[in-house]
């Protein structure tokens, strides 16, 4: 073989393994974006173990006990705190991903007031904290804040369905 021949030939196989290698660039896009929608809904899956737990017991379905309900609401505040901005790619929406995730595209609209309505969140959770661990009384006088928090949220920006 020539220098010449072996120079065109090296050349075709790593143009021909750099075209292979598209898809694959793609495949990672694609698992990045899953991995974000798993990951937020993961965050919600928090939320909702939390908040689930202090809403029944002002609502009398659970015992009210006040080392837990400050514990409860302590670590909504940590999760509410996260920097989750990485779990919210672009495409990560239910028009995107179609049975994946109940995230409308609202969210990414450059007039989104998702922000606001995170702050939202993080303030009722904080005044939460303040005074679940205070008596049955002191915490149903702050959880409606974060209820209505989550339900500004959801009836914006979350599908009913996937």
């Amino acid at each position: 073989m020539t220098m010449r021949f072996k120079t065109i030939f090296m050349a075709i196989l790593i143009s021909c393994a750099s075209l292979g290698a598209i898809p694959m660039v793609q495949a990672a896009d694609d698992d990045a974006v899953a991995q974000a929608i798993k990951a937020r809904q993961a965050g919600f899956r928090l939320y909702s173990f939390y908040v689930g737990q202090l809403f029944a017991m002002a609502k009398g379905e659970q015992e009210y006990n006040a080392d837990l309900a400050a514990t409860l609401a302590n670590n909504l505040v940590a999760v509410t705190e996260l920097s989750n901005g990485m779990m919210w790619l672009p495409e990560s929406d239910n028009t995107a991903r179609q049975g994946k995730t109940r995230a409308l595209p609202e969210i990414w609209a450059a007039d989104s007031n998702i922000g606001d309505k995170a702050q939202t969140l993080k303030d009722a959770a904080l005044g939460l904290s303040l005074v679940a661990g205070d008596g049955l009384d002191a915490l149903r006088g702050e959880i409606g804040a974060v209820g209505e928090a989550c339900d500004s949220c959801h009836e914006d920006f979350r599908a009913e369905d996937f």
